[in-house]
């Protein structure tokens, strides 16, 4: 079927509600192929996240950016662009530290400089159009987990909060909300969620002492958005947060009062296959308090995931939560790189990554 482009496709005019647009999907290159014209047009089409193969060049990607849009106003377009070894964009953007990094120099300027990263990170791609990255990751490093690691800030609960407090001001303060990840924490685990279902035994009271500080703290803060961990906190609850009410709605939304949009990690993640087929897992995301559903890597996932939300209607709740997440004003590319705080911010950071790494 052929949808209509417009955002208020398929919305019928005796029924106001729009549909849910729920899915956030990849594509395979540098380019929209005619597929992906389809999977852009559908009505349950609410996001992209894009990856290094769809990028090439800062002029290239404002292109493809602006080619969605040209398709689909109103989608979320967003990227994993952490810093150190999450950072999809390089030649052409600012090379970040590891979060780890910024608390490592151990001097004054520690919090100042993940701030300024924070905002560097945020206005390069806000003048490429893209309008949030998932950042910043707020686990506790406990030496567990190699898949977090140096993406933590620390392995001390104040200290990464008073790290992604200030990475995620200077994010806003280049028109860019904040996204926490991983919950409730991803750092007491040795095993990759994208590979495996990683099985977490400790007890609920030693994650709310511990790897929920930072979440709680950032939540009181207006924090926009969570992204759930595909990781089985086995004695507390028999589903991963992604897809458990107990996480979603008793723990983060009544107990921690978080009214921002939540976000699940990559249905794809074999972290996430014990919950089903695609569509099983996008219906079970969706039912535990999930407004967007991700997955990559997967076209034929795509495809069966945004059929199973085609007839979805939106809540009002959703729909605020979800339109929180679009950058907030616009940047001129060359102005930014014109500007003397883009070049205070680059001779910093660049000094630092290259330490890290």
């Amino acid at each position: 079927m052929v949808y209509n482009a417009r955002p208020d496709a398929n919305e019928s005019l005796m029924n106001p509600v729009p549909p849910l647009r729920c899915v956030m999907f990849d594509l395979a290159g540098t380019s929209v192929s005619a597929e992906e014209r389809e999977f852009l047009r559908h009505p349950a089409a609410g996001g992209l996240i894009l990856f290094s193969r769809n990028y090439e060049s800062p002029a290239q990607l404002t292109e493809l950016v602006a080619a969605v849009r040209a398709l689909r106003q109103d989608i979320l377009i967003a990227v994993d662009h952490e810093g150190g070894r999450v950072q999809r964009f390089r030649d052409g953007f600012t090379r970040l530290p590891a979060a780890a990094a910024y608390l490592a120099t151990g001097g004054e300027n520690a919090l100042r400089l993940a701030e300024a990263a924070g905002w560097l990170m945020a206005a390069e791609l806000r003048s490429v159009g893209i309008d949030f990255s998932f950042a910043p990751v707020l686990d506790v490093d406990s030496g567990i987990s190699a898949i977090i690691g140096d993406r933590a800030f620390a392995r001390d609960p104040e200290q990464v909060i008073a790290a992604a407090r200030a990475f995620a001001a200077g994010m806003r303060r280049a028109g860019m909300a904040a996204v926490g990840k991983h919950f409730p924490g991803h750092g007491g685990v040795a095993a990759d969620s994208h590979l495996t279902l990683p099985e977490d035994r400790r007890e609920l009271e030693e994650l709310l002492a511990r790897d929920l500080l930072p979440f709680s703290a950032l939540i009181r803060e207006d924090l926009e958005a969570i992204m759930p961990a595909h990781v089985l906190y086995s004695r507390i609850d028999a589903q991963t947060p992604c897809f458990s009410h107990f996480w979603l709605q008793t723990i983060l939304r009544e107990r921690m009062n978080f009214d921002g949009a939540i976000f699940s990690d990559d249905l794809s993640m074999e972290g996430a296959a014990a919950a089903g087929d695609y569509a099983t897992r996008a219906q079970a995301a969706l039912k535990a308090g999930c407004d967007m559903l991700v997955i990559c890597n997967t076209p034929g996932a795509t495809a069966a995931i945004l059929q199973a939300m085609e007839n979805r209607l939106a809540s009002a709740g959703s729909t605020r939560r979800l339109a929180a997440m679009r950058g907030r004003f616009p940047l001129d590319r060359d102005s930014l790189l014109a500007s003397a705080d883009w070049r205070a911010a680059t001779d910093h950071l660049q000094a630092l990554a290259g330490h890290s790494a």
